[in-house]
């Protein structure tokens, strides 16, 4: 016990010396940062002085901006994890009264850590090396190229709808070049998962305690919103995200994560039991959203599971999963929840189904006469903006392949579907590619995340919404990561010396 008691006050002594060394020896006795010291001193001191401080408090705030985005720019994983995180509390953000340009910081902080990219990389490119990469610049350069469509009533909705397609793109590169080991792997899926079960939680919040003032007056500013979210009685849920289909799809995207995770590695029970857990309290939260299209997916990752890991215990698994889900479909139930769960097995039972239907269906002569479309942004929100009272504007995509097909015509669709096919053919080459099990369990999950992700951006946009369009190209880049990993791995392994048997 005396030596564990002497211990602590070593390491404490330790601990101070070094905050001393990096603070006051290498700082402040530094005669540059002295100068800078004193110039913030006096600057803080000047600002409270004439605008009082309320100033004051604002260049404190600028003056820690520097080192943050320093910190961001020089050390990229901590920039990647700040972004993780945006993503999510970004409408949390202005929920607390932050009235600033939030979308803006967010394009800001992809932009720096892809400067981090240039700046560390010293032209190693051939890391960037892949089908993958080859179909990104192609779908980025075919909406660049958009600018000059003759038949866009508006270069201000291209401006903004390229905007957040190339920015977003730029996330790609950043994880595929700077994860670069398994450890850091780990972190982001653990944080990922942390980030979802909040979001999960306060869905629950809710559910059953009620939205609190900002959400209410939200859900009560326009008619509109209530004939959206106000569903037979019931208000659907959003949680801490945009919208209930975002919402819905960063529950199940988890979901099929874990569901991967527990059936292809090796794990003691409590923690098999733990996960599973999760996966139904991230499910049950899904039902709150209302979503019907976030419903089909599992069943359908679970089919390509299946697929993919062709063995006895893998069927089994999805035959008790698909009497569990015959079960729910067919079970009478008052539960609005449960009811609109079962709806989006009947779809044609369905009204707000077969209006879409009956609008894709009026809209296809116009896709077919526009090769190349009307235009980013000349549907939706930006449609209503930029070009009000032209026939896009008007028009409700509610599907994100009708909406490239409205906007980028049926060739834009075209290179749109092959760019989606190249990701998911890689995704399962590098499954088969790779040797190393956890390696090639988290191949496979993002696989079927991406899989997911096609399903879902048919009846829904599934990938213009925070944190739906970063967690996409950061899937990307992962199909990439795992591969070159495992290569790495099995480098260091042949570099290893032999050891020769005792004579």
């Amino acid at each position: 016990m005396e030596g564990v008691s002497q211990q602590k006050p070593k390491s404490k002594k330790r601990l101070s010396a070094t905050l001393k060394r990096l603070i006051i020896v290498e700082k402040l006795y530094n005669p540059l940062g002295f100068v800078l010291l004193l110039f913030f001193a006096l600057l803080i001191g000047a600002g409270v002085a004439f605008g009082g401080l309320a100033l004051g408090v604002v260049i404190i705030i600028l003056i820690g901006i520097l080192p943050f985005v320093y910190g961001i720019v020089a050390y990229p994983q901590f920039g990647m994890l700040v972004l993780l995180v945006m993503s999510y509390i970004i409408f949390v953000i202005g929920q607390l009264g932050f009235n600033g340009p939030v979308g803006t910081i967010m394009d800001g902080l992809q932009v720096l850590l892809f400067l981090g990219v240039i700046f560390h990389i010293k032209g190693n490119w051939a890391i960037f090396k892949s089908p993958i990469t080859v179909v990104i610049l192609i779908w980025l350069a075919y909406n660049i190229l958009e600018v000059g469509n003759p038949s866009a009533t508006s270069r201000m909705a291209w401006v903004y709808t390229v905007r957040e397609v190339a920015i977003c793109a730029l996330s790609y590169f950043v994880f595929m070049y700077n994860v670069n080991s398994i450890k850091f792997l780990r972190v982001i899926f653990v944080v990922w998962l942390v980030l979802t079960v909040i979001g999960a939680a306060y869905a629950f919040k809710q559910e059953y305690i009620g939205f609190n003032a900002v959400e209410t007056a939200y859900l009560n500013s326009t008619p509109d919103i209530a004939s959206l979210l106000f569903i037979d009685g019931h208000w659907r849920k959003f949680s801490i995200f945009a919208d209930p289909v975002a919402f819905a799809y960063n529950m199940v995207m988890p979901a099929i994560f874990i569901i991967c995770l527990v059936t292809s590695i090796k794990m003691k029970m409590w923690q098999k039991v733990a996960l599973g857990f999760l996966v139904l309290f991230f499910l049950d939260a899904m039902l709150f959203s209302g979503t019907r299209g976030a419903n089909v997916l599992i069943p359908a990752a679970l089919f390509l599971l299946a697929i993919l890991k062709y063995n006895k215990k893998i069927l089994v698994f999805i035959a008790c999963a698909a009497v569990f889900l015959l079960f729910l479909i067919n079970v009478p139930t008052s539960n609005p929840n449960l009811s609109r769960f079962q709806t989006a097995f009947k779809p044609n039972n369905d009204a707000s189904y077969n209006l879409r239907k009956s609008n894709q269906k009026k809209i296809q002569p116009y896709i077919l006469t526009h090769p190349i479309g009307g235009g980013l942004g000349s549907t939706g929100e930006w449609g209503k903006r930029f070009s009000p009272g032209s026939y896009l504007a008007s028009f409700p995509p509610d599907s994100g392949y009708i909406r490239v097909a409205v906007e980028t015509g049926w060739v834009g669709l075209i290179v749109f579907c092959i760019f989606m096919f190249v990701i998911l053919k890689t995704g399962i080459n590098n499954y088969y590619l790779i040797e190393n099990r956890e390696l090639k369990t988290y191949c496979l999950a993002i696989t079927l995340i991406i899989f997911a992700y096609n399903l879902a951006n048919f009846p829904q946009e599934a990938l213009v919404q925070y944190p739906s369009n970063i967690l996409f190209y950061m899937w990307a880049a992962f199909i990439n990561v795992t591969l070159r990993l495992d290569m790495n791995l099995r480098e260091e392994k042949s570099q290893l010396p032999v050891l020769q048997p005792a004579a």
